[in-house]
């Protein structure tokens, strides 16, 4: 508790809100949807082992990282330790879920933009052009600087926290316990599996753990404190959204959503039918300030990673060819597959079980067996290795599965 309440308190705050900050976002909104099928009571416990076991990836890549100097990234510490074929896996793996996530938040804001405009104004225009506008404008900022980003982002998470408890709060208040834990929404167990690396994308933010030492320095029990209250706040978040969506909804009503297409628009539309006009209008803002957030801090990190990556500099000509790089197939994607939000945040989930749980316990078990105890050692130590890997490969092998419709889907 002293770390809570002494003179590191102001780095616990800032370092918990960039890991509760990185980890929520777009993501969130796709919840109640791929977790239809299994229903409350098994999505709060799918939701509990995925934040217990992501956690615990973090410290391990925490312990790592303590080995090495403030600064280096992620990149780094696997190319050291595991060489440069593993750092290859890895740098596939990272930008393959930063342009599944673009393509992700381009579906989704196209999405929100036309229910949005549907419900305000009696219009409904094409997807196409909702998708442009929403992708075009924020795509802007991003290769107009990243302080333009920055600012822009914390206007964003501004009016995303304040809309969230508004239209939560809301949707809560007219929420049904018979929804929740009646007898004809008890869900099944066998769902768990498809929704497997959804959950795990909801608690993605691994590759901050560098950047938290390069900030804080070489300060274990502080970043730790950092994890744990970052990644307890988004569970808290996710627990409550998801309790209000099924409180709102009933798992029938899901299928229709689903059927639709599946996007967040659709989940917007359908409770708005229980909601008032104002707080269905905070649920929209909510939603349009969750995805653009996530939107800019996907984009500007696959912006960089590709001008690094293609040797691009900074420029206007440079900027404007990373731009075309980065963003150009994930918007002709959700162009032409404008309904492909919660299919996107699946296989994004897949290749992060690579480079957030599988890649982080392999460099545990390897920088422990190159170098042996270090100063700080990650709770539950003994175990966390093949905790890690089998959590990793299950989710790997269980969206693998439901891509070739070898599991059930609740449709």
């Amino acid at each position: 508790m002293r770390y809570l309440f002494g003179p590191d308190f102001q780095h616990i705050m800032g370092g918990s809100m960039v890991v509760a900050g990185t980890a929520i976002g777009a993501g969130m909104l796709g919840l109640p949807m791929i977790s239809a099928g299994m229903w409350f009571k098994w999505s709060v416990l799918i939701m509990f082992i995925s934040w217990f076991c992501m956690l615990r990836a973090s410290q391990a890549i925490l312990e790592v990282n303590l080995r090495f100097e403030p600064g280096d990234s992620l990149h780094t510490l696997v190319y050291r330790t595991l060489g440069p074929a593993w750092s290859l896996v890895n740098g596939l793996s990272v930008a393959f879920v930063l342009y599944t996530l673009v393509y992700a938040y381009v579906s989704s804001g196209g999405s929100v933009v036309q229910q949005a405009m549907q419900s305000g104004w009696g219009i409904t225009p094409p997807r196409i052009l909702t998708s442009l506008f929403f992708s075009l404008l924020l795509t802007a900022c991003v290769w107009w600087s990243s302080r333009a980003v920055d600012r822009l982002s914390v206007l964003l998470m501004g009016g995303m926290i304040i809309t969230f408890f508004l239209s939560v709060g809301g949707m809560i208040g007219n929420a049904s316990l018979e929804n929740l834990l009646g007898s004809q929404n008890k869900g099944e167990a066998i769902f768990i599996f498809g929704a497997l690396s959804t959950y795990l994308t909801s608690f993605c933010f691994h590759a901050s753990v560098p950047s938290l030492i390069k900030y804080i320095g070489k300060e274990p029990r502080i970043i730790n404190a950092c994890l744990r209250n970052g990644t307890f706040i988004a569970l808290v978040c996710y627990l409550v959204w998801i309790t209000a969506a099924d409180g709102i909804l009933d798992r029938e009503e899901f299928r229709a959503v689903i059927a639709a297409g599946g996007n967040v628009g659709h989940l917007v539309a359908a409770s708005g039918s229980s909601l008032s006009y104002v707080i269905q209008k905070m649920l929209e803002a909510f939603a349009l300030f969750a995805i653009a957030t996530s939107f800019l801090g996907a984009g500007l990190g696959l912006f960089d990673y590709m001008a690094d990556l293609c040797h691009f500099d900074n420029s206007r000509r440079g900027r404007t060819l990373t731009m075309l790089i980065t963003f150009l197939p994930p918007m002709i994607g959700g162009l032409i597959w404008p309904d492909g939000f919660l299919p996107a945040i699946g296989w994004a989930g897949l290749a992060a079980a690579i480079w957030s749980v599988i890649v982080p316990a392999m460099l545990l078990h390897t920088s422990r067996r190159k170098h042996g105890p270090s100063d700080y050692s990650m709770p539950g130590a003994g175990w966390a290795v093949p905790l890690l890997l089998v959590y990793g490969i299950a989710v790997a092998v269980c969206h693998t599965l439901s891509v070739f419709a070898l599991l059930p889907t609740f449709h």
